[in-house]
């Protein structure tokens, strides 16, 4: 094996388990997933984690509900399609909110915030009698949506724009598989329950008790004791760790254990054990460099609202995310009705639904890859590119699979596992680029800036899952029409300029 391929695969791997820190931000920029003795890592392991966890109560009706939860409540079709509504209503309300708070008392408060809050009415979820009081406990628990806000805002604050693509992609993808994981926890445990006697009617209810409040409450409290919010230290802190520079030297404000030096190569140990600190002179070509997080005023917020590149990424998103979670919410009803004999179920249903979710474990993260090594040759028009080409595909792939649907009395369960697996791919991995993205813009204000991202993807959610809402029959209609949707959608944000680094 030649030296070079050797060098790449040691660095590589050096990576996985070192920090190495820009001393001009004190940012990270490896991704060191592969320890927990610094700052960096354990952030980054407690950030993915929250937003995992908040689907173990956000999606956990969605598997249940088109048998037994629909069963047990005497739903109709429409009051499920309105739940699912509901839910995604109110994330989208609270991940507007949650960006300034974001910026103003730092991620990791609000996080913790987040689950404690969303815990509350998960506890309540068996106490569900009508439809009213679904929708009622649908709307509140739909709050912990708003963690993946804090998720991509803190690692933003604690990883280098070389790398800041991929920390948030690993976050938000593997958050995002915890909408696959919830269906096959909350499908085993429901079939346990039945199987040890209870009843449908008591087992569902149960399910909630046992699995949701506990773990929000466990990770908050993990959050709040093991986290830290700024690599500064405190979040009031943060403007401390802005380095000045000049051509042949680089000072670090207020750190109390990096020493100042000159030269390319000098190597000094940092706050944390065992943190090397890579000192050498800084060449500022980007924002991002000394962007810190501003409090939200009046005049910021209608300066971003007004600037065309906060919607390259919003609509962007408002298109993939959107998409996946109107999927998520829907797939395994749309199964379920399309397939629906004595060997296909509701259990074969949520498993195979299961596997859209499941995906982003790889997925997602291989977006903020790409993004990353895209960066490094085209720059942020790269990003912006790529992120729209993922989309189109995606639209495609939604059209092609709601065509074979309605062309086929009696569509192949293999092929459409087939489409909607390269279909999750494209749109898992447009959602990890569009991350890669968003720090870029309006890199003063990240908190707000990823709720408004954040926000209309769910509005996105809100419109998918209307159309799935209002258009259930053919069951491929609702696919073609989010395919040319999201198409449309996509090529007209070509013309939105982007920096370039």
């Amino acid at each position: 094996m030649p030296a070079s391929t050797l060098s790449s695969i040691s660095s590589a791997l050096y990576s996985l388990r070192h920090p190495v820190i820009n001393p001009t931000n004190r940012k990270c920029s490896t991704v060191p997933i592969f320890t927990l003795n610094n700052q960096y890592s354990r952030n980054f392991h407690l950030s993915w984690l929250g937003f995992f966890v908040a689907f173990l109560s956000w999606f956990a009706f969605s598997p249940l509900i088109p048998d037994a939860i629909s069963t047990d409540l005497k739903l109709t079709s429409e009051q499920v399609g309105n739940s699912n509504i509901v839910s995604l209503c109110s994330t989208l309300i609270v991940r507007v909110i949650s960006g300034p708070l974001v910026d103003r008392y730092g991620p990791r408060k609000v996080m913790a915030s987040l689950l404690i809050i969303g815990a509350i009415p998960s506890g309540l979820a068996g106490t569900v009698s009508t439809a009213n009081g679904l929708y009622i406990i649908r709307f509140f628990i739909g709050i912990l949506g708003a963690t993946f806000v804090s998720c991509q805002a803190w690692n933003t604050v604690f990883f280098d724009k070389n790398v800041v693509g991929r920390a948030n992609a690993l976050g938000g993808g593997w958050g995002n598989a915890g909408g696959g994981f919830t269906f096959i926890i909350m499908i085993s445990l429901f079939n346990q329950l039945l199987a040890h006697g209870m009843s449908p009617h008591v087992a569902w209810r149960v399910a909630f008790a046992i699995v949701p409040v506990p773990v929000l409450l466990s990770v908050a409290a993990a959050t709040l004791m093991f986290g830290t919010d700024h690599p500064a230290g405190k979040w009031s802190d943060r403007y401390k760790a802005v380095a000045t520079a000049s051509d042949d030297q680089t000072s670090i404000i207020n750190s109390k254990n990096t020493k100042t030096k000159s030269g390319d190569d000098d190597i000094e140990t940092g706050d944390e054990k065992n943190i090397k600190v890579t000192v050498t002179a800084i060449n500022l070509v980007s924002e991002l460099d000394t962007a810190v997080n501003e409090p939200l005023s009046l005049n910021m917020a209608y300066e971003i609202i007004v600037n065309p590149l906060t919607w390259l990424p919003s609509l962007a998103y408002l298109t993939t995310f959107g998409y996946e979670l109107a999927i998520d919410a829907n797939l395994a009803t749309v199964l379920y009705k399309l397939l629906k004999s004595p060997t296909f179920g509701q259990t074969k249903a949520g498993y195979i639904a299961g596997i859209y979710g499941l995906l982003n474990v790889f997925s997602r993260p291989l977006g903020g890859y790409f993004g990353d090594l895209i960066y490094v040759k085209f720059g942020v028009p790269g990003k912006k590119y790529l992120t729209i080409a993922c989309g189109v595909a995606q639209g495609l792939l939604s059209l092609g699979l709601g065509l074979y649907i309605d062309n086929h009395p009696h569509p192949s369960l293999v092929v459409i596992i087939v489409i909607f697996v390269i279909l999750a791919i494209f749109n898992e991995v447009a959602n990890g680029v569009n991350f890669s993205l968003v720090p870029h813009c309006n890199p003063n204000s990240n908190g707000f800036m990823t709720g408004i991202v954040g926000a209309m993807g769910n509005l996105g959610g809100i419109l998918f899952a209307i159309i799935f809402r209002f258009q259930p029959s053919p069951s491929g209609k609702a696919f073609w029409i989010s395919g040319v949707i999201a198409i449309g959608v996509n090529l007209v944000l070509c013309v939105i300029r982007v920096p370039q680094l």
